[in-house]
């Protein structure tokens, strides 16, 4: 809201030009090794101290090469490279970005989601509030929001480095055999969080080329609203992630998983049909009459996001048992897809070709990935899929309670 009120479309565009690569290279950067730390620290295979000393000897190495790669890319191949300052604050906040992401499976693999939640949401609040400061009140523009995008990786790094003692892991005795294990399984995670990531921000890449700083800004408000609605499945889904790892019976978990599928793809559903009447208000409420044709990318884009709900919920039970290359088979063919097709429509339509690109690649994902997690989990798509009563008592239980309070 800030950004959209204070800096236009224009310059929207140019921020999430700039911000693309660094966001889409914490997939590559990331290696998987907060998925590595959860599975062998779920599964007891390491101590929480072993696999706390491979991770920042792993984060030395990685921050370093993701800010060296990261800058080539960004410098050659994007429109806003050409400001060396710009470049340079959005290149700064990578490692502390790195340094949470890895450690945050610490508390995953130990079942610790509240204060796995937090190390996400308290630097989300921290930059909201020194964007206000930098932007409203200092006047900073674009310069501003890129310093305020530090500030929230930095307090997080600061407060695990030292409130955790992560500050006593730091060590020049390399175990090269824990090393290995976290990065040969967490490679296979960090190819499949590239492939997906991709899929979600090779529109924007593809826009920054071929489109202009202003529709790359109407597109990025609209995307942004439509793919909140991600949240509401990824909530549960941490947990899913997390209780996978530990879970003695994958079969009676996966059908657990279904349910909860059921259920977001209901609570999804709605909200997104809410979200389609509404879009026009809510666009306008927030971003105000320059953003009004981010209305139509809202829209356009909601179909895919309640298809793709399929994939976010489930990929996080075949990650959680270390089968995260299963995604891949889904994800690939959706890539090529938004690819072909962003080239093709987003020189004739801009953003609503990218739209219409990402909605039908975000359904070809989903679909193909339930056909893929119904062969590997032994479950028909047809029970996955089938409503029963017993879905819905988690809901009455909650409401019977409030009622009862």
């Amino acid at each position: 809201m800030i950004t959209a009120r204070y800096l236009g479309p224009e310059k929207n565009g140019l921020i999430a030009a700039l911000l693309v690569y660094p966001s889409l290279f914490m997939s590559i950067g990331s290696l998987g090794i907060r998925q590595s730390a959860t599975y062998f620290l779920g599964k007891k295979i390491y101590t929480e101290n072993q696999i706390k000393t491979a991770i920042t000897q792993i984060w030395c190495f990685t921050s370093i090469f993701s800010i060296i790669i990261c800058f080539l890319l960004m410098y050659y191949f994007s429109k806003s490279g050409d400001n060396l300052f710009w470049v340079l604050l959005a290149l700064i906040p990578i490692p502390f970005s790195l340094f949470n992401t890895y450690n945050s499976g610490i508390f995953l693999g130990n079942n610790d989601i509240a204060t796995f939640n937090r190390i996400n949401w308290v630097p989300s609040l921290i930059v909201f509030l020194a964007a206000a400061f930098f932007i409203i009140l200092l006047k900073w523009d674009i310069p501003g929001f890129l310093i305020a995008m530090l500030g929230g990786p930095l307090l997080m790094s600061g407060i695990l480095l030292f409130k955790n003692k992560f500050i006593d892991s730091f060590s020049s005795k390399f175990d090269w055999r824990i090393i290995k294990s976290m990065l040969s399984l967490g490679v296979i995670y960090a190819i499949s969080l590239l492939v997906i990531s991709l899929n979600y921000r090779i529109d924007i890449i593809i826009l920054d080329k071929l489109s202009t700083p202003f529709e790359l800004g109407i597109y990025s408000k609209g995307a942004g609203i439509s793919q909140f609605l991600w949240q509401i499945p990824m909530v549960l889904s941490t947990i899913v992630f997390a209780r996978s790892a530990i879970a003695k019976d994958n079969y009676e978990f996966s059908l657990k998983l279904t349910r909860l599928l059921r259920l977001s793809l209901l609570l999804v559903g709605l909200v997104s049909v809410i979200l389609y009447f509404l879009a026009h208000f809510i666009i306008l409420a927030l971003y105000g009459k320059p953003f009004e044709k981010s209305t139509e990318v809202m829209q356009i884009l909601l179909p895919g996001v309640v298809i793709l709900t399929l994939f976010k919920v489930m990929n996080m039970d075949l990650a959680g048992k270390g089968k995260p290359w299963i995604s891949m088979k889904a994800m690939i063919p959706a890539l090529i897809t938004n690819v072909l097709l962003n080239l093709l429509l987003i020189p004739m339509y801009g953003a609503r070709g990218a739209s219409v690109s990402s909605t039908i690649s975000y359904s070809v994902g989903g679909l193909l990935f339930l056909y893929f997690y119904s062969k590997e989990a032994h479950i028909p798509i047809k029970e996955i899929m089938k409503f029963s009563k017993s879905d819905f008592e988690p809901i009455r239980n909650v409401v019977k309670n409030i009622l009862n309070k």
